[in-house]
């Protein structure tokens, strides 16, 4: 299967990089995605795809059903770019001020797209189908559960899923490798918003206001000292405050101090205690001092877990299809979040990690992802499409 699957991908690559450039040129922002979604469809047709769109979100849902029958495994790529300007300087770059594919999810779609036409011209070989999950909103505010909730599931037939996988690019490891681990990948991510409130006055009497400033202070280096003696090293919390908002001139006290930060965790039970806890440490804090503290947190993705069997699956497919230096298990997850996870929630898989670190640049000077002058090595792509697609045939024929 390794030289079969890669030399179709590999003449395959010229169209899915000028798909990839062709959408690079139109990023669009969370669920609602028209052009791209048109580009898309057209992309699929022909194909002997049943295709369907989304009703809330400009999703595209296709299946192939195989010749034999079996069971359905379930193959996503996001759609969706950031709210970032691009500052590459590349001849595709975004065409839309103010937004861009910073995130890879451009690189993602073509390669899906190739991966269909590899599956389709293999359809003989399936014993079962294969869904091509075509996201909007990964970025924001998540369209996988908007999928899952119109439908998703159940789009291949009444049998469930057997299996989710999907890649995700990173420009800065090694181009064409694929990258995963059991269990724990990436993780959950909610946004913190905390009030302190006091009593405002004049700056010259602080004894008659309740100043809610030095209190908000004491509680973000309370959080610190949280996330260093009282969370589990392991347990891996990452707890940020990125914002800070109180007052408005310089001799008035204000009557609030607020806070906005995001939490991070690799387990949904360290993830539900250190928000409790995060809570009570403001609240407790602003009340010993006299004052009264709000906390909210506005629920984010949860953790990306790998079933351990659909992980090391992924990585002995990736060592069939791509060779023996294909693929690499890694020794630890990453703080990022992805809303494949509720997918992975529902169905054993797993997210891969596919390098795209462009030739000649180091780890350290590649332009990570969410950056303004992200770019990628395209012949990572060839790797993808086969990944893909060996990803689907093996887990069709093995079950």
């Amino acid at each position: 299967m390794t030289g079969e699957l890669f030399d179709a991908a590999t003449a395959l690559l010229p169209d899915v990089v000028d798909l990839r450039r062709r959408l690079h040129r139109i990023p669009e922002v969370g669920l609602e995605l028209p052009r791209t979604q048109a580009v898309v469809l057209q992309a699929l047709n022909g194909l002997g795809l049943r295709l369907t769109t989304g009703r809330g979100l400009s999703a595209v849902v296709g299946v192939l059903e195989g010749d034999a029958p079996g069971p359905t495994v379930l193959l996503r790529a996001d759609m969706d770019a950031l709210p970032v300007h691009e500052d590459t300087g590349l001849p595709f770059a975004s065409g839309h001020d103010g937004a861009m594919h910073a995130c890879g999810h451009d690189a993602h779609t073509a390669m899906l797209v190739g991966a269909a036409r590899v599956l389709a011209e293999r359809r003989a070989r399936l014993h079962g189908r294969v869904v091509f999950m075509f996201q909007p909103g990964e970025e924001h505010p998540g369209g996988a559960p908007i999928m899952l909730e119109e439908g998703l599931l159940e789009a291949g037939g009444p049998e469930p899923v057997a299996a989710a996988f999907a890649l995700h690019v990173l420009p800065t490891l090694p181009s064409g490798v694929a990258h995963t681990r059991a269990g724990p990948l990436m993780a959950s991510s909610d946004i913190l918003h905390a009030v302190v409130r006091g009593r405002g006055g004049h700056a010259a009497a602080p004894h008659l206001a309740l100043d809610p400033i030095p209190v908000a202070a004491e509680a973000i280096l309370a959080l610190q000292t949280y996330v260093a003696r009282r969370v589990d090293p392991l347990g891996s919390v990452v707890l940020t405050i990125a914002g800070v908002e109180a007052g408005t001139t310089s001799n008035v006290i204000p009557a609030t101090a607020t806070l906005l930060g995001t939490l991070r965790a690799l387990s949904e039970d360290v993830r539900a205690r250190a928000k409790r806890d995060v809570a009570g440490l403001i609240e407790g804090i602003a009340r010993a001092h006299g004052l009264d503290g709000e906390v909210a947190f506005d629920e984010g993705y949860p953790v990306t877990a790998n079933d351990p069997s659909a992980a090391a699956f992924a990585l002995e497919t990736a060592r069939e299809v791509l060779g023996a230096s294909g693929a690499v298990e890694l020794p630890e997850p990453v703080l990022a979040s992805e809303d494949f996870s509720y997918v992975l929630r529902r169905v054993p898989g797993a997210m891969v990690f596919l390098g795209a670190r462009p030739s000649g640049v180091d780890t350290e000077a590649a332009a990570p992802l969410h950056s303004d002058r992200m770019v990628l090595d395209e012949d990572a792509m060839t790797a993808g499409v086969a990944l893909h697609a060996g990803l689907a045939l093996r887990t069709l024929a093995l079950a």
